[in-house]
């Protein structure tokens, strides 16, 4: 410590906060890493979060207790309801609770984040940190690629797919997709087996892979059930951060303060904090530190879901046999971006079983947006820290995301209708979507349907957005620095310009590991 604080107080020990903390620390710096739910070593996490497939933790209350956020909602379209939105809670934040499935965005995400301003974030700049972070058992001596770190890269091999995975698989070579045996090549396109963050069969999270190792580091403190309410201030420099906790509130100090807290409370902390739009923040009765479009701008995957119902042979046997090992990386049409869509295999409907449905024996192909112009809006419902913030995602809110959905839900629905799937399904597939096949032919039909029943991916990023200074959408700079204010950094997937075309957690793994480097 410094004085009488901390060098570096990191808020969320999740895919970010934890590499970021176990760097800096690694390094020297006195870290203080808070966490809002529990903290525990590896050998305690619950068995059920082990499993190659959710479905095991899902189906089990235990194993659930304390590991989501509860009472945090979102309407995924301005045309539904409010459902719960999951996220991780506790060291390791959603890398405990997630797919496991660690794909990397293709590079040209990242010419995207230069071309915005985003100096030091081309595919040169963040390459050497995706390969710094994994040990790939398969393709770890490729130069794009790391062998020896913190985390495993494991690929399925097919005699241990599930049969939907096999019939995606089938099904998009026949209809003359390519053949990409490493989704995570810098240009990869086409059928691909997922990599998973496992090793052994067994999940690894940022918690496993980071913390646990790091825990000896005397310079390194991890708290738990330490809920941070806001940032504190001397003028216009953040000095630490007031905490709730068992014993009531506490304020730690710092030379740095970094939130990692996450697409959902990083923006909630700030705007606590009085950083974020004005008229808002007045009227909660905060005090407006700092005019910034926090909150706004959120993104994820609008996914869209066509259940199969499967033959006895075909069907799950096990709750432990993994849900999805292949994905379809593919552009839509000449007038698309590149990359815009994704194919997946659920040999099981996991989400389904998330979302309480009751329908969780089918398996399902599912096709989501890979890039998106809807934004969506969080607010606060109140200035008190345990209430969650007002999430509207507001998908599909933009007409030109509703009508590359639409060519992509009619693509899925061709590749199904193939033989290399129709060998795993029973009877007609128009019986198990009649409301899809009833609006398949009618574009209004079929975006009225698309509004009220397309999901997320539960990939949520950009609620802070980093780009330049001079930009009306820009929150943090291009060293994540909070614009207007000094000592107060926000790292984590809410900086992201945009969601990535893939699942968000390597990118948000890279970030911390990068951001590390230069905050030191």
């Amino acid at each position: 410590m410094t004085g009488d604080g901390w060098d570096v107080i990191v808020v969320g020990a999740g895919s970010a906060g934890a590499a970021l903390a176990v760097r800096t620390a690694e390094k020297g710096g006195r870290v203080l890493l808070l966490e809002a739910g529990p903290d525990y070593r590896s050998a305690q996490m619950h068995e059920a979060w082990r499993s190659p497939s959710p479905a095991v933790a899902l189906m089990d209350p235990a194993a659930l207790d304390g590991m989501l956020w509860t009472g945090l909602d979102s309407s995924r379209t301005d045309s539904q309801e409010r459902a719960p939105y999951w996220r991780g809670r506790g060291v390791g934040g959603s890398s405990s609770v997630n797919g496991q499935i660690a794909i990397r965005p293709p590079m040209a995400d990242f010419e995207d984040w230069a071309a915005l301003g985003c100096q030091g974030w081309s595919p040169e700049d963040v390459l050497p940190y995706f390969a710094r972070l994994e040990d790939d058992e398969e393709f770890g001596d490729e130069p794009h690629h790391g062998r020896g770190g913190p985390t495993p890269i494991h690929r399925a091999p097919r005699e241990r797919w599930g049969a939907v995975d096999a019939a995606l698989c089938d099904s998009a070579l026949a209809a003359g997709f390519a053949w990409a045996p490493d989704v995570n090549a810098p240009d990869a396109t086409g059928v691909s087996p997922y990599p998973i963050n496992s090793r052994d069969g067994r999940r690894v999270s940022v918690n496993d892979a980071y913390l646990e190792g790091a825990r000896k580091l005397d310079n390194l403190t991890v708290r738990g059930d330490a809920l941070v309410d806001r940032v504190v201030f001397d003028d216009d420099r953040a000095v630490g951060v007031r905490y709730v906790t068992g014993g009531g509130a506490v304020t730690e100090h710092a030379d740095t303060v970094v939130l990692s807290a996450g697409v959902i409370h990083s923006p909630a902390i700030l705007m606590r904090s009085g950083v974020g739009p004005a008229d808002h923040l007045r009227s909660l009765g905060v005090g407006v530190r700092r005019d910034l479009p926090v909150g706004l701008g959120m993104q994820d995957h609008p996914m869209a879901m066509l259940a199969l119902p499967l033959t006895g042979e075909a069907s799950v046997k096990s709750p432990h046999d993994r849900h999805t090992n292949v994905c379809v990386r593919w552009t839509s049409g000449a007038d698309a971006p590149a990359n815009d869509m994704m194919f997946i295999a659920m040999n099981q409907n996991v989400l389904a079983m998330a979302s309480a449905s009751t329908d969780t024996v089918a398996g399902a192909y599912g096709v989501w947006l890979n890039r998106n112009h809807s934004r969506g809006v969080l607010t606060l419902a109140s200035a008190d820290p345990s209430e969650q913030p007002l999430v509207r995602q507001r998908m599909l809110s933009d007409e030109r995301d509703l009508s590359r959905l639409r060519r992509g839900v009619r693509e899925l629905v061709d590749l199904a209708g193939r033989p290399e799937t129709a060998a795993v399904t029973r009877g007609p597939l128009e019986e198990a979507n009649r409301e899809l096949f009833a609006a398949l032919d009618d574009d209004r039909a079929l975006d009225a349907h698309l509004l009220a029943t397309v999901g997320d991916a539960q990939h949520g990023t950009s609620t802070c957005r980093m780009g330049s200074p001079g930009d009306p959408d820009t929150v943090v700079d291009s060293e994540c620095r909070v614009l207007g204010v000094e000592g107060l950094r926000v790292v984590d997937a809410s900086v992201f310009p945009s969601v990535p075309r893939a699942n968000t957690n390597l990118a948000a793994i890279m970030v911390g590991e990068l951001m590390a480097d230069r905050l030191g």
